[in-house]
């Protein structure tokens, strides 16, 4: 693949084979695409490693790049099966590139000879310019997906202080979430179904109230950049335009593309911009919002009273329980795809169109009798109009013609990975049996503490900063530290070191970049790096860091078996208030501080710290009647968090074992 394609690539997503064709008939640069496992988009159909090799063979011949989603948090027990997957990928499958989440990716890919590019996923949340040169450096990192939060000024300091080697990524389209990308535990903490491992449930989606207000206060609306993508061709290190959609069909997929290509290519000619914008709106997506693009212009993502399906309003169901039907505002084509109700209602039907039916005319939906509603909304969310269908033929045609030159299988080859990893390390770790139990702040008290505590890095907290505490005092970094942010927090941390602190927790692996003489100083990784296997673990003791808290979403089977194969002293978050997630935007709607109720009576709140805003349930964490068998495991260090509270919210009394007994799925 010697053509250099223009700059920026359009980077499409595809969670079907329909919409992997739609992206090459749209003519993609490059398309990103999950596997049957470990996609963050677990939810979308996704490939099996045949699948996907045919399909990556025709992108090829059209010298499209394709890159694989690898972006899930990974436990210990999946370390095996990841490395056995990419070598399938390298030896079969031959993607240009893995984008991952998960640091241990890194050294499976070492391991395994993996000839491709690594990306760094949102997930990840390299939030700020100083981790640039280290994932770029350390890790071989290639492309950074930056947040969609970021504003255009804050991306103009991204690309600046990036290396000239190490290119970023941007989302230009598409869906938005509540939580910053690898800060929402919410999926999780409600049901075991973890965001992080690509099956979010997505409880933001749904109805709140708060006293006599009703709204979907946590729904955010599409990201649509549109014609200001124009403001940022020019800015250096931005390679990459992504476009969000594995769960979209190939129409939407097709038509997005075509439309930023243009706008990308011939922007500037008021007719083709023209036609653009009417790409997009005939996508069938969502409704879509700037967002924080524009700092002088920021509009919020979040529609409280709107509902959160992509479609196209065609109508509302008419007719009996016997015989419903629906009189259309557009004109339906044969196999169009229609959604009955919006699809964050539990009841909501799919029906495809048998044959074409006129504007104004009166179609026949299959609902069934008891799922019968008078007046719900009836959306057009995927076509495959003439057009578009004859170029999906043509490349299936092409297809048939590859798959008989392919001679191998996946099924031929019998890789199977060793029974230990050759990188697993047994531990080293000489504090078994040491219980510190640290109490984390968000501000001073006015007793003296007994034992360690630790205080949430802030401007008031540093600036009463006394010597007192020196040994016993652990600084916490934000989970999210903004372009915008990240010269006062380096100058709080130059303020600490001055004063003789020490003791720092580090809520993600690229926070490191703000330390020098890292090893005059005890650097851990916070419960927020999402550390959740040994390997992981261990690629953060090569960083410098002296321990690490984990995840503590994870299961029991998990959490024990983490410290025998550790090389560093370990860590659980044991009690406190967790958030479900950390956002940097709330709705007008919404009160901080004070109580909202979900549709099953699961309470929660909003507090701001600083420039983020973290929702927390009315109920905690507790694993401290599982501390006894933690410290035997090998956990040395158990840390409560102590969120104050506001005044009207109460805690309600009920377990707090998050995952321990189910397991993190």
């Amino acid at each position: 693949m010697d053509k250099t394609p223009p700059y920026p690539l359009i980077l499409a997503p595809a969670g079907n084979r329909g919409a992997f064709l739609a992206a090459i008939a749209a003519g993609a640069d490059a398309i990103y695409c999950g596997l049957k496992t470990f996609s963050a988009r677990m939810e979308a159909s996704n490939f099996t490693e045949d699948q996907l090799a045919l399909l990556i063979e025709l992108a090829h011949k059209k010298n499209i790049k394709v890159y694989v989603t690898l972006n899930t948090l990974l436990k210990s027990e999946d370390l095996s099966k990841a490395e056995e997957l990419l070598i399938k990928l390298e030896r079969y499958v031959k993607p240009d590139a893995i984008i991952i989440q998960d640091l241990s990716y890194v050294e499976i890919a070492r391991q395994i000879g993996f000839s491709g590019e690594i990306h760094l996923s949102t997930l990840a949340n390299l939030s700020s310019p100083e981790g640039l040169e280290l994932v770029h450096k350390k890790f071989k990192i290639n492309k950074v997906v930056i947040p969609r939060e970021l504003n255009i000024d804050e991306i103009k300091t991204m690309a600046s202080a990036c290396p000239e080697t190490l290119d970023l990524e941007m989302f230009i389209h598409g869906a938005l979430c509540y939580g910053v990308s690898g800060r929402c535990y919410w999926s999780s903490y409600l049901g075991g179904k973890s965001g992080l491992r690509g099956r979010c449930v997505q409880p933001c989606r749904r109805v709140y109230s708060q006293k006599d207000t009703n709204g979907k206060f946590f729904s955010c609306i599409d990201l649509g950049l549109d014609t200001l993508v124009k403001t940022i061709l020019d800015i250096p290190r931005i390679r990459v335009w992504k476009i969000e959609g594995r769960k979209k069909g190939a129409h939407y997929v097709y038509y997005t593309v075509m439309a930023y290509k243009i706008l990308r290519d011939s922007g500037k000619d008021p007719k083709m911009k023209k036609t653009a914008i009417a790409f997009l709106n005939q996508a069938l997506g969502r409704q879509l919002t700037h967002y924080n693009f524009l700092p002088q212009r920021s509009y919020s993502p979040i529609r409280e009273t709107s509902h959160t399906g992509s479609g196209l309003f065609v109508g509302k169901v008419s007719g009996s329980r016997q015989k419903p039907y629906l009189i259309t505002r557009e004109e339906l084509l044969a196999n169009d795809l229609l959604r009955i109700g919006y699809e964050d209602e539990p009841w909501h039907q799919i029906d495809r169109v048998g044959k074409y039916v006129p504007k104004k005319g009166r179609y026949y939906l299959r609902i069934p009798e008891k799922k019968f509603k008078h007046g719900a909304p009836v959306c057009l969310t995927d076509r495959q109009e003439k057009e578009l269908q004859e170029k999906l033929d043509h490349l299936e045609n092409e297809l048939a013609k590859i798959q008989k030159n392919l001679k191998e299988s996946t099924k031929d080859l019998k890789y199977k990975a060793p029974a230990e990893l050759p990188f697993k390390k047994k531990s080293q770790n000489k504090l078994q049996n040491t219980d510190i139990d640290i109490n984390i702040y968000r501000g001073y008290g006015g007793e003296t503490p007994a034992g360690d505590m630790g205080l949430w890095l802030s401007p008031i907290t540093v600036k009463k900063a006394v010597k007192t505490y020196l040994k016993r005092l652990w600084w916490w970094l934000p989970p999210v530290i903004w372009p915008e942010d990240e010269d006062k927090i380096k100058e709080y941390i130059n303020l600490l070191l001055e004063k003789g602190y020490k003791n720092f927790v580090l809520n993600a692996p690229w926070q490191i970049s703000f330390f020098n003489n890292i090893r005059e100083l005890n650097l851990w990784a916070g419960p927020f790096c999402n550390l959740a296997n040994h390997l992981s673990i261990n690629i953060v003791a090569s960083m410098g860091f002296s321990g690490a808290i984990v995840n503590p979403e994870s299961g029991k089977n998990n959490l024990l078996s983490l410290p025998e194969k550790c090389d560093i002293p370990l860590g659980i978050v044991i009690s406190g208030n967790w958030p479900l997630c950390i956002s940097r935007i709330i709705s007008e709607k919404i009160k901080p501080n004070q109580p909202f109720v979900s549709p099953k009576k699961e309470e929660g709140w909003v507090k701001k710290y600083g420039s983020l805003y973290w929702v927390y349930p009315n109920w905690q964490l507790d694993l401290t009647d599982k501390k006894e068998i933690l410290l035997k495991a090998g956990y040395n260090y158990f840390i409560h968090l102590a969120e104050p509270l506001p005044e009207n919210v109460n805690l309600k009394k009920r377990p707090g074992l998050w995952n321990w007994d189910m397991g993190l799925l």
